[in-house]
């Protein structure tokens, strides 16, 4: 079977549209640097640290493929504060001939604001169509934790053949949790699903296969899972944690 996959195939840089590379976010690295990124058709993270602009960049794939910049499907339109970056006007999106059927941008840090909205909206009577939560598991996301929330959504919202752009999902997920999500998108992969994730959790960005870029001061490169400071890292300290700590600990503070 012919895939159309991936359905975001690469992201361009319009350079004559930059106002000035002087000026946030086109002073970053990673978009200074920016030609043209190019997206696997399973699973693509974007890695680095604080500051770097992973999100940044994320952020503005999403609110240019139309999805609302605080979060959600193309359907939602709430705001609460309008934060998001002019990069999205400076994009050109490659897609495929076939657009995807489900689509999703999270990001942790509206995420309950997201939440919030849907309650608003169901509490708009419609004759025409059930309520909004019954998607995520018909149980409101306000009552369950930060983690329990994104699981109801990956597993009872996301229905496969999505375009889901997910950023830091980690931030309120446990190590076992983070291992459900990456066992629910294999299954999401195997119907015809896309992800392109930021992150900084070791564990997420373990997919095999999956396409990873490191952003950093000299810009953005392409990087193998094991090459990513996130690994070594967690790498060096699972394997040697009383070492670790001690050499920490022992450094003078400034």
């Amino acid at each position: 079977m012919i895939t159309t996959r991936p359905y975001l195939r690469e992201i361009l840089l319009k350079r004559e549209k930059i106002p000035s590379f002087d000026t946030y976010p086109f002073n970053l690295a990673a978009v200074r640097k920016l030609n043209k990124l190019s997206f696997h058709s399973d699973v693509t993270y974007i890695v680095g640290e604080n500051g770097s602009g992973k999100s940044t960049l994320l952020e503005a794939i999403a609110v240019a493929w139309g999805f609302n910049p605080e979060g959600g499907t193309k359907n939602f339109s709430f705001s609460t504060r309008n934060s998001h970056s002019p990069l999205h006007n400076c994009l050109k999106l490659v897609k495929s001939a076939q657009r995807p059927r489900d689509g999703f941008f999270f990001r942790a840090e509206s995420f309950f604001n997201l939440a919030t909205n849907i309650e608003v909206m169901d509490s708009e009577p419609c004759d025409f169509a059930p309520p909004v939560i019954n998607s995520y598991g018909r149980r409101s996301l306000h009552e369950q934790s930060h983690g329990e929330s994104f699981l109801a959504l990956i597993m009872k919202r996301f229905g496969g053949r999505g375009l889901y752009l997910l950023d830091e999902p980690e931030a309120a997920l446990s190590p076992a949790r983070q291992l459900s999500v990456l066992m629910r998108m294999h299954q999401l992969v195997q119907k015809d699903s896309q992800f392109i994730i930021a992150t900084h959790s070791p564990i997420l960005m373990a997919y095999p296969r999956a396409s990873l870029f490191m952003l950093d001061e000299g810009g953005y490169r392409k990087a193998s899972y094991k090459e990513t400071e996130h690994y070594k890292l967690f790498d060096q300290f699972m394997n040697n944690p009383d070492g670790m700590l001690k050499a920490i600990m022992s450094e003078e503070l400034d």
